[in-house]
Formats: structure tokens, C-alpha cells, sequence
């Protein structure tokens, strides 16, 4: 009988076609991984300003100016697929916030993060003079950089002081235009030593059916085994993450 539908032409027909639209998403999300570039934003409170007719006010103030609700925010982007890119044009922008003093950087580098040359044109004011009101706008809501090199797993992050007007928590966001470049937005995940701790639980799975295969063969007390699995499987994100860290370490050395 199995032989019968193994012969069978429709069978093999049918299968073959199964087949390649199974192989054919394989390699579109083969390919889409390699062009993905991930970014998440995380925001921290700073400062508040606030009135009490007892005990007195608290004001935070830009330029002389009253900011009710001051915020450290950390835009971070990491390119994600096996590819190396140069000179992307990366802008970053908002509506609900003021965006005030920035600090920028590419982790492991000492390669420099500038503006573009059209967006320092456009914010460019002469010596003795005054910023127009329209830069001052264009200032407050979004950045325009150059980026010259992102590695394969590289990080860059930007870092901005901003000034809400409502005690609602900002959103900033960030926008790429680049050939052959996939950008998502990610929300910001927990971390254990440096790795998203879906990564390291998954990583930490993978590294547990080698621990039990291990103690199957060489641990002869059950007690022994049972403990020993349900120690590693309570701490399984630390070896997992370190175990992410060597893989990603091994990726980047011999991935080409």
C-alpha cells in the first residue's frame, strides 16, 4: 500500500508542489531576515514639574523656559541580518514631544554619527545671528543622520532629552529609506546579560535536551537526574544567553 501511493503520479505530483511552496517561504523569510533592521525606543522619566501651595513648586526649565515632564529616551538600532550597509540615511522623528539635547553612538566603533549634509544645511545659522522659527521647529521634532558603516549585529544607539507637554509618555520613532533594507519596530524587550530573554529561553531549551541526554546517560540515581534537570531548567536563561552570545560571536566570525 505505501509503496502503491509512493508510485502514484498525483501523489508524487501533489507532494512536489506542497514541497516547493514550502521551500519557496523558506527562503523568502531566509531573505527577508537577511535585509531586517530592528529598532525599539525606551523612555525614562527625568523630571517633573509641579506646584504645591504648602510645601512649594519644583521647576524643570529649558532656556529659562517651565518643561512639565522632562525624558531621557534611548532609540536603538540594530541591524538584525548577515549583511553589512553603508551610508544609511537614518531620521528620526515625533509629534508629542520636544526633542531638546541628543548624544548618539555606534557601539564598538569610534566611527563618528553626523547629520546629514541637507539637514545641516537646513539648521545651519550663521555666527551673531538667531535660530528661525522654522529651524527651531524642524529641530524639536526630528534628526536626520548619516550613518557610514552598520555591520552585520552592530547597535547604534541615540540618546535625547525631550520635553513632553502632557504626562503622557512620548513615542519617538525612526524612519530608513536604503535599498534592500527591511525596517521594524520592536518593543523593547527584558534582557538577561545583554540578551533578550526569549532568545536566551529558547537558547536555554536547546542546551536542556543536551543536559538531559547527558544525565540519561550517565547519571544512574533518579533523584539525582530529576534535581539536577529542574536546577538547570529554573536558571536555563543564563546558559542560554551566553550560549546566544557564542553563537552570534561565531556567526559574525566565519558567517561571511
Amino acid at each position: 500500500m505505501g509503496l502503491a501511493i509512493l508510485n502514484d503520479k498525483y501523489f508524487i505530483g501533489v507532494a512536489s508542489g506542497i514541497g516547493g511552496v514550502l521551500l519557496t517561504i523558506l527562503a523568502q523569510q531566509i531573505l527577508n531576515k537577511r535585509s531586517l533592521l530592528t529598532y525599539f525606543v525606551r523612555h525614562s522619566r527625568v523630571g517633573v514639574s509641579a506646584d504645591d501651595a504648602i510645601f512649594g513648586s519644583v521647576r524643570v526649565a529649558w532656556n529659562n523656559q517651565p518643561v512639565p515632564n522632562l525624558y531621557s529616551s534611548t532609540v536603538e538600532l540594530v541591524n538584525q541580518s548577515t549583511r553589512d550597509y553603508e551610508n544609511i540615511s537614518v531620521r528620526v522623528f515625533t509629534n508629542d514631544t520636544i526633542l531638546l539635547t541628543e548624544r548618539t553612538e555606534i557601539v564598538g566603533s569610534i566611527l563618528p554619527l553626523n547629520w546629514t549634509e541637507e539637514f545641516t544645511r537646513r539648521l545651519h545659522v550663521d555666527a551673531g545671528q538667531q535660530p528661525t522659527q522654522a529651524q527651531i521647529e524642524l529641530h524639536s521634532r526630528q534628526r536626520n543622520y548619516l550613518l557610514p558603516i552598520l555591520n552585520r549585529g552592530q547597535v547604534v544607539r541615540f540618546h535625547f532629552l525631550n520635553a513632553a507637554p502632557t504626562p503622557n509618555q512620548p513615542s519617538i520613532w525612526m524612519d530608513i529609506l536604503h535599498r534592500g533594507v527591511k525596517l521594524q519596530f520592536h518593543v523593547p524587550p527584558n534582557e538577561i546579560f545583554g540578551v533578550a530573554q526569549p532568545i536566551a529561553a529558547l537558547f536555554g531549551v536547546l542546551l536542556g535536551f543536551a543536559f538531559v541526554g547527558v544525565l540519561i546517560a550517565c547519571v544512574q540515581t533518579v533523584w539525582i537526574a530529576a534535581l539536577s534537570s529542574l536546577t538547570f531548567g529554573l536558571f536555563a536563561q543564563v546558559p542560554g544567553a551566553y550560549m546566544f552570545k557564542a553563537w552570534r560571536w561565531l556567526r559574525n566570525a566565519f558567517g561571511g
